[in-house]
């Protein structure tokens, strides 16, 4: 069962214990703070990507998000409380402690940032695409570039196949005691 919706979050987070991955943006956009979706602008890749690089096996509508966890996936924001671009989103909109705790609670096998902006913010540097060398208790942080239209210029969909990759090879690992 996700995590509660908490009526002053923008967006739920859909997280839960066993997810092996949780993808995590800064803040809701505008769109997707209006059709309380993640990722709902159509100019956005993420739904297209998931699909595109084998991480869901069709192609889901933004709405559907809720879906998700079924899959072993799991959506967050470091900022829950406040939506639009993150040129607009003021200092203190970002909570990165609150997330951390809520990784180390869930404990994913994978948390993968969908832009640097993001992973920057919890983990304090501009991170480079790809693997990164701290973790978040027992797990393991990817970096992405920005499905969004906005950051279209960055785009790079190797980095999501490579993702995509280590996500069905954590299909093969049983850990002794834990149903994951």
């Amino acid at each position: 069962m996700p995590s509660p919706i908490t009526d002053a979050h923008v967006l739920p987070d859909v997280l839960q214990p066993g997810l092996r991955l949780v993808f995590c943006g800064t803040a809701a956009g505008r769109r997707s703070a209006q059709d309380r979706a993640y990722y709902a602008h159509p100019g956005n890749m993420f739904w297209r990507t998931l699909h595109d690089t084998g991480i869901t096996p069709r192609r889901f509508a933004p709405a559907e998000f809720i879906a998700l966890p079924a899959l072993g996936i799991g959506l967050t924001d470091v900022a829950k409380f406040h939506s639009g671009n993150d040129s607009d989103l003021p200092f203190d909109a970002y909570d990165a402690q609150a997330l951390r705790v809520k990784i180390e609670q869930y404990a994913p096998r994978i948390l993968a940032f969908t832009s640097k902006q993001a992973a920057k913010t919890v983990l304090g540097h501009v991170p480079a695409y790809g693997w990164q060398d701290s973790m978040i208790g027992d797990t393991r942080l990817y970096v992405l570039p920005s499905p969004s239209g906005q950051a279209r210029g960055a785009w790079d969909v190797s980095a999501w196949q490579r993702l995509a990759d280590a996500f069905h090879a954590t299909q093969a690992i049983h850990v002794p005691g834990v149903d994951r």
